[in-house]
């Protein structure tokens, strides 16, 4: 349904403070996907347990968002964007504090579930708030800010986490979110607009089947690093995949599915999907990845890990702005192309370090993958949201979280297990996988190159 143009008649100077807070809520939400990172080697020795065994406390987060991102984003057309956020935040300050507090491996663990849980409700709404609060002459140039936000908060976490570490315990990566979750707490309850409602039903079984998909097959690849058996694992993606197949069926001929299946016909949407998915999986796993290298294998303090990673982010922010101005007279499919294959070399490049590096010599690796990443994601993101109707914006926003998401929480999947089978040479056999999917991005973001964003694919 159209939803009403409620920025028309908000006050300038409330508009701000409303994006301001969702700007906030989504920092401290995607920051957190990553800020634990640096930290694990430690907390891994704190609680006395093995590296593989303290991933989880990254994946954990990870999977819950990407499992309840789009339920909630139903939930959002259903009760309003509104009341998911303001809920949201809430539930995510206060699991923020039980970190700070968790005296296990186990009650950090739930704690970052919960975590992940208020997460969801912020990520989910955001781009949906973003457009009752401005024009539509604006909305633009605001969700370009958001993806800038999503990226370098999803870059920066290391960094950030070397300078907490290095003034105070890892207690306090997850204490420090609290007092400006309060503060969004405080502003979105009295800034935020309300949104008309949908008037529909929540999709209990969509949203069963969808979760039941992702989470068998991202699962089984935790199951795999805990020592599973392979044909138990198999057999677990066997039954992520058929619940999948039931998903897409059941939804195929809702008029407005919870997975989007009806984008998903379009192909330059859904070879973007996938571009996004391989991409943030590279991504996530050079930053697990990374920590372990530096500091096991090279001997660097942990205090220093996060400078050392500081290029990346930084040719990100600078990269990026650059892309989004490309991206109007260049196809995003060879913008994608150009900046995933940079992004390789780079992570090849970190994979082949000499023994004994120096700051300079990781610092330009650092500086290339982020310069490729930050060339692709701008263009890749414009095209996912562009070439949906605008009736479902909603939805391919939803699509775009949860590509991020599901990309990162296997990569984080996937270096546990690397890690758990080659404890000695894990962390540089995953700078060889995170380059293998940056590659296969590469590829798929090429294929784009001979599609039409108005062809239609037919599912059956």
């Amino acid at each position: 349904m159209q939803q009403a143009p409620y920025a028309d008649g908000m006050p300038v100077p409330r508009r701000y403070y409303a994006f301001a807070t969702i700007i906030i809520g989504l920092t401290l939400a995607v920051l957190d996907a990553t800020v634990a990172n640096v930290a694990l080697p430690t907390i891994a020795a704190n609680f006395h347990v093995t590296p593989a065994a303290s991933i989880d406390i990254v994946s954990a987060y990870q999977l819950t968002i990407v499992l309840l991102l789009l339920p909630f984003s139903s939930l959002g057309d259903i009760y309003g964007y509104r009341r998911v956020y303001v809920y949201g935040i809430t539930v995510f300050t206060l699991a923020s504090l039980a970190c700070a507090c968790s005296n296990s491996i186990a009650t950090l663990t739930a704690a970052r579930v919960l975590q992940g849980i208020g997460a969801a409700g912020i990520m989910s709404v955001n781009a949906a708030l973003v457009r009752f609060i401005f024009p539509q002459s604006e909305f633009g140039r605001r969700v370009a800010l958001v993806t800038v936000t999503v990226s370098v908060s999803a870059t920066i976490g290391p960094s950030f986490a070397s300078l907490v570490l290095g003034v105070a315990s890892w207690h306090w990566l997850f204490a420090v979110n609290v007092p400006f979750g309060l503060a969004a707490i405080f502003f979105s309850a009295r800034t935020l607009p309300n949104s008309n409602l949908s008037g529909q039903k929540f999709d209990f079984w969509s949203a069963l089947l969808t979760a039941a998909a992702i989470g068998l097959v991202v699962t089984a690849i935790d199951r795999l690093a805990d020592g599973a058996a392979w044909p138990i694992a198999v057999g677990q993606i066997v039954l992520g995949g058929f619940a999948a197949l039931l998903a897409v069926r059941y939804q195929l001929h809702r008029p407005s599915p919870l997975l989007p299946v009806d984008l998903l016909r379009i192909p330059i949407f859904a070879l973007s999907i996938c571009t996004s998915i391989c991409s943030f999986c590279s991504q996530m796993l050079a930053f697990v990845a990374l920590p372990f290298l530096l500091q096991a294998t090279f001997g660097f303090e942990v205090t220093k890990i996060g400078f050392l990673m500081m290029p990346w982010p930084l040719a990100v922010a600078i990269a990026a702005p650059i892309a989004g101005r490309l991206s109007d007279r260049h196809p995003a499919a060879m913008l994608g192309l150009a900046g995933l294959l940079i992004n390789a070399a780079g992570l090849i490049a970190l994979a082949t370090l000499p023994a004994h590096p120096g700051a300079l010599n990781i610092a330009w690796r650092m500086a290339l993958c982020g310069a490729g990443f930050g060339l692709f994601q701008s263009p890749n993101n414009r095209t996912i949201i562009t070439s949906a109707p605008r009736i479902r914006s909603g939805a391919a926003s939803g699509m775009l979280g949860t590509a991020r998401l599901l990309g990162q929480a296997t990569g984080a999947a996937l270096v546990a297990l690397v890690l758990s089978h080659f404890p000695a040479r894990g962390a540089g056999l995953s700078l060889w996988l995170a380059a293998g999917f940056a590659i296969a991005a590469a590829g798929t973001s090429f294929t784009r190159r001979f599609t039409s964003p108005r062809r239609r694919l037919t599912l059956t």
